[in-house]
């Protein structure tokens, strides 16, 4: 039972605050050397035997490090950030909002529908959760207010918009789960697609509901001119091209076969400082800043699985991962039993902790259970993918709660963002629920 406490102790550390990746190191060594006294001591051993029993547990960790280093699959991590935060600083996301806005103005819910859509092109552009949640809500929630938008619903809009970048290709979270699963990433990249732009769908069919049967929720804008709708169009299109093509050429050539995800994430990265150029933000205190940012993020990714194999390594010795294998496939129901519960677990720990966490501390865990049952591993990934997006926007610590009322006025209270996000957490269920229930129709085998 000792890795169970183990596990416990970890998830109290970091609901105080406590760095992550430092997190799981620490509690691996103290649980380590707890795991490894109660093997050799209590049965006459020395303490000489004690150290060398903790030793020997770490042994493999310098080969585990260098097989990290070495990696193709996580390669293309620091690329696909660097791409995200060069778009993101160079104000892609102002020029696409401040373009598309006027385009569905005349439509009830049309600011929200296009803040849906601009955080779909974002995703698949930057990728940055942070950055598309913070920049919608400097430039999109001041506008929606001032025409009269609910705050709960502009909240909750800007929110689940900007955690589409979880779901949608290039995501950072599909690259993660393709080196834990072992998959191709491109053939999770195409088995996200679907259930990302169903679920960019589902959100503007939910808002343009809402805002059918309540006018007051989110009223057309009342000062358009007719006269200038043409120059918007050419306005917002010659805004749209330029990123959109760059996500063609990344994800079509991954898709085509062409190149690899690591070959592709090179071409972005390319590509964004292309686009920066362009819009005329290239210089070198942009790539000074974005190399700088790429570096610090990609580095806390790297700490983090550093510490949790560290974590998963001393979780095996103790035998924990036995007793919850035997306990996940002993579950009524079998499939479904494990199926929903390994769902609930997951949902219950975004809750807590960040998707990078989960990703290589839960994850492997519940894998070779999957792989016992007979589950098809890219449908139990997408699920997870779908799930870890969900995480993101679940109160009380869901990270896009805290970016926007980071960046919101004053106006709005935290209670107003935890309310708007509630129904696009149902949404983001019912999709979840869709593709349990109906995998064929996403094409899995299930």
């Amino acid at each position: 039972m000792i890795g169970l406490v183990m596990f416990g102790a970890a998830l109290i550390l970091l609901t105080m605050g406590f760095p992550v990746a430092f997190t799981f190191g620490a509690v691996a060594i103290y649980f380590g050397l707890i795991a490894a006294y109660i093997e050799i001591v209590p049965d006459g051993g020395t303490l000489f035997e004690w150290w060398d029993e903790f030793l020997s547990m770490f042994s493999m960790m310098p080969f585990r490090i260098e097989s990290i280093m070495e990696n193709k699959i996580l390669m293309a991590v620091p690329l696909f950030i660097f791409m995200g935060i060069v778009l993101q600083r160079s104000e892609l996301a102002e020029k696409l909002l401040m373009s598309m806005g006027t385009l569905f103005g005349k439509v009830r819910g049309g600011l929200a529908v296009s803040t849906v859509l601009i955080g779909a092109l974002l995703a698949a552009s930057t990728g940055v959760v942070g950055a598309s949640v913070v920049a919608m809500g400097v430039i999109s929630l001041p506008i929606m207010l001032k025409n009269n938008y609910n705050k709960a619903l502009s909240c909750g809009t800007i929110c689940a918009s900007g955690t589409l970048g979880q779901i949608i290709p290039p995501s950072i979270v599909l690259i993660i789960l393709a080196d834990v699963f072992q998959l191709p990433v491109g053939d999770l990249f195409k088995a996200a697609l679907m259930p990302g732009l169903i679920l960019v769908g589902v959100y503007i069919i939910y808002i343009l509901i809402v805002s059918y049967l309540d006018p007051n929720i989110a009223p057309a804008l009342e000062k358009i001119d007719d006269s200038t709708y043409g120059a918007n169009v050419k306005k917002a299109l010659i805004a749209i091209v330029p990123p959109l093509t760059l996500i063609i050429l990344v994800l079509g050539s991954i898709f085509a076969g062409v190149a690899t995800p690591t070959e592709s994430a090179s071409l972005g990265a390319f590509g964004s400082l292309i686009l920066a150029a362009i819009y005329g933000k290239l210089n070198f205190k942009l790539l000074k800043g974005s190399s700088l940012e790429t570096v610090k993020t990609t580095s806390m990714v790297f700490a983090i699985l550093v510490g949790a194999t560290a974590f998963s390594m001393v979780f095996i010795y103790s035998g924990a991962d036995e007793i919850v294998e035997q306990f996940m496939t002993n579950l009524p129901g079998e499939k479904w039993g494990f199926l929903i519960l390994a769902m609930l677990i997951i949902m219950f720990l975004g809750f807590f902790i960040d998707f990078i966490e989960i990703s290589y501390i839960v994850v492997p865990i519940l894998l070779p259970i999957a792989t016992k049952i007979g589950l098809d591993p890219l449908w139990f990934a997408i699920l997870i993918a779908l799930n870890l997006q969900t995480s993101f926007l679940t109160p009380p610590f869901g990270f896009s709660l805290f970016y926007l009322k980071g960046v919101a006025p004053s106006s709005i209270k935290t209670t107003d963002i935890y309310k708007g996000v509630i129904p696009f957490i149902i949404l983001q269920i019912l999709v979840l629920a869709s593709i349990v229930l109906f995998p064929e129709f996403y094409g899995f085998k299930g």
